[in-house]
């Protein structure tokens, strides 16, 4: 669900993390603990690998120690926000391949909506997710493809190529709408900028407990409580 899964849709990353998205439950944290143990990985920082931490939206942060792996950092979510629940994620999941292991990765609409964060980094990466996809499939647009390309395109250019090209499809996003209408670019952009802001208020708002609940939990740990 991170820079590999970015990589892996053609826009490249430089990632020295692995993160996952897992369905939270006792007996899968259980499976989960007993690979992390075969990794030697430690715990770099809270909380702690608990259901209820997950369930509430927190990551947990692990640093490999097995030679092959060592320093490797693995990151586990069970909760996003903005993404739909694991078991609808997993039915839309992409299947993959590399030396013959198969490995899934989140579908590309969901990675870039878990994409959408207060985040600098991640806004440019969303752009050239959509890129690389329309580049891909420009020459064969299905419906799903052109609501996703309406939906989640940040370049002006290809706003434009879709909406015009494809008029009988509805949308009600501002900078798809100005690209419709012919707009300049500018115009476009700050639709854009206003949409990323908006999205990055969202996240500071969903994240503010959360980083309550971890600093209070940080200073338990100092204190030896």
């Amino acid at each position: 669900m991170g820079g590999q899964a970015c990589v892996y849709y053609g826009a490249a990353e430089f990632s020295k993390d692995v993160d996952f998205a897992i369905l939270a439950n006792a007996k899968n944290i259980e499976r989960l603990q007993n690979a992390l143990g075969e990794l030697e990985a430690r715990l770099i920082a809270v909380p702690t690998l608990e259901l209820h931490f997950l369930l509430r939206g927190h990551a947990v942060h692990f640093r490999c120690g097995r030679s092959d792996v060592e320093n490797l950092r693995v990151d586990v979510m069970g909760k996003m926000r903005g993404v739909d629940a694991f078991e609808q994620l997993w039915e839309r999941r992409t299947t993959g391949w590399h030396d013959e292991e198969e490995f899934e990765l989140l579908a590309l609409p969901d990675l870039v909506r878990a994409k959408k964060t207060q985040r600098d980094k991640d806004w440019p990466m969303i752009r050239r997710l959509v890129e690389s996809h329309f580049f891909e499939f420009k020459t064969e647009p299905t419906n799903a493809r052109i609501h996703f390309w309406l939906s989640e395109a940040r370049t002006p250019s290809i706003l434009h190529a879709v909406s015009t090209k494809f008029l009988e499809v509805p949308t009600e996003r501002e900078a798809a709408l100005l690209a419709r209408d012919g707009a300049h670019e500018l115009h476009i952009d700050a639709a854009l900028k206003r949409e990323e802001e908006h999205e990055r208020k969202l996240d500071r708002a969903y994240w503010a407990p959360l980083k309550a609940e971890l600093e209070e939990l940080r200073r338990m740990r100092r204190s030896g409580a």
